[in-house]
């Protein structure tokens, strides 16, 4: 696997983390889900495409190297927030509302932190890029 495809699966990868972000915050103020279960925050959990062990044992293609893979996408086991509405039509009978419990500002720090991820994958993707187009104009000469 070349360095263009690996960086290609880290721009995958970081693309269906910030798509779970964006859920996540958009469900922010949701009671309930689409099943009529409260809303739970979603996690996405990657790591490398190929094992270290399929590695070592010569498992894995020539160099080893498959670049990251999505695992699963996780809800996250975080208490819900309560919120005193007692006008809203989903509370309960004490007036209170149940939303999903998550903290907004470290949701938002991913989301800066995954889409730095995804600029350094275009970075290095073109740094590839332009070693391959050296390499060939090298060769021509040559």
């Amino acid at each position: 696997m070349n360095a263009i495809e690996i960086s290609r699966t880290g721009l995958e990868v970081e693309w269906r983390r910030l798509e779970v972000i964006a859920q996540n915050l958009a469900n922010a103020s949701s009671t309930l889900d689409a099943t009529g279960q409260p809303y739970h925050a979603m996690r996405l959990i990657s790591g490398p495409a190929a094992s270290f062990a399929d590695v070592l044992a010569g498992r894995a293609d020539q160099s080893g190297l498959r670049g990251v893979a999505v695992y699963s996408i996780e809800a996250q086991n975080l208490p819900p927030r309560r919120v005193y509405e007692p006008s809203h039509p989903q509370a309960d009978l004490d007036g209170y509302v149940t939303y999903p419990g998550f903290d907004h500002a470290a949701e938002m720090a991913l989301m800066v932190k995954t889409s730095r991820s995804y600029e350094a994958n275009i970075v290095a993707m073109n740094s590839a890029r332009q070693m391959y187009t050296k390499a060939l104009e090298i060769g021509r000469r040559g």
